[in-house]
């Protein structure tokens, strides 16, 4: 398995190492450079092949969130801070966790972890989600394991998504894009449909009116993404005798 090559940006000293510390005693991991400043990293974050950057949000010169802007676009930022309010900017500007300090090992794993998976998605996205067969989520400061299959549909709600699952279980609202949960996602599987949602196709039992129905969730086809799921449909469709395509 290949190493995340890693950056550690952060003006305190202590959290700064810290930091590095989980690093190097995490085996997927290799730190390439510890900086005291966003302004002393540029050119290593963008001459250097860097996978990942755990880096505070409030620094002298340039700030964590003017930094991730001008990173390039295969590398990815950790977010860790001793400041809450800044969770859904942090994740509009693409970033892949957000970690409060004091940070435990247990806490910077699971989000390292998280961007392992989401580079070996970005490399190959077939072969690592025909691997994985679940999805983790944080939901109201917990970690929640959701096995693909009981997901019905996902709906975006600005900068959270709701996890909507099978047998009535309680949906799970998770702060994270669209965008970002539709890689982790494996295609053979779930589809968009519209800009605010995604179907588990296994679980499409009745489409009426340019709608997917969902028992009382009606979710509309958009313009957008009809065609694609209409060659879906159309491709598992028997037309039995005196049936016609509308």
């Amino acid at each position: 398995m290949d190493k995340l090559r890693v950056c550690v940006i952060d003006d305190e000293p202590i959290a700064n190492q810290l930091i590095c510390s989980y690093v190097e005693r995490t085996p997927f991991l290799e730190l390439v450079g510890s900086y005291a400043s966003a302004q002393d990293a540029v050119k290593a974050i963008l001459t250097e092949d860097v996978d990942l950057v755990f880096m505070d949000i409030q620094m002298p010169q340039l700030n964590g969130m003017e930094f991730s802007k001008i990173m390039p676009a295969h590398t990815k930022a950790i977010f860790t801070t001793a400041f809450d309010q800044y969770a859904i900017q942090a994740f509009k500007v693409g970033a892949l966790d957000y970690l409060l300090k004091p940070i435990s090992y247990e806490e910077f794993f699971t989000s390292a972890n998280r961007a392992l998976a989401w580079t070996q998605a970005a490399r190959n996205p077939a072969a690592s989600t025909s691997r994985r067969n679940h999805l983790i989520v944080k939901s109201e400061y917990k970690l929640i394991q959701i096995p693909f299959e009981e997901i019905l549909f996902v709906e975006g709600l600005k900068d959270y998504v709701k996890i909507y699952l099978t047998q009535d279980q309680k949906s799970i609202m998770t702060l994270m894009s669209m965008r970002l949960l539709e890689r982790y996602l494996p295609s053979t599987m779930f589809m968009r449909i519209h800009r605010s949602y995604i179907v588990n196709l296994n679980h499409v039992r009745l489409i009426e009116r340019n709608r997917v129905v969902f028992g009382t969730h009606n979710l509309p086809i958009s313009e957008s993404y009809k065609q694609q799921f209409q060659d879906y449909i159309m491709a598992r469709t028997v037309a039995g005798p005196g049936m016609e395509e509308e």
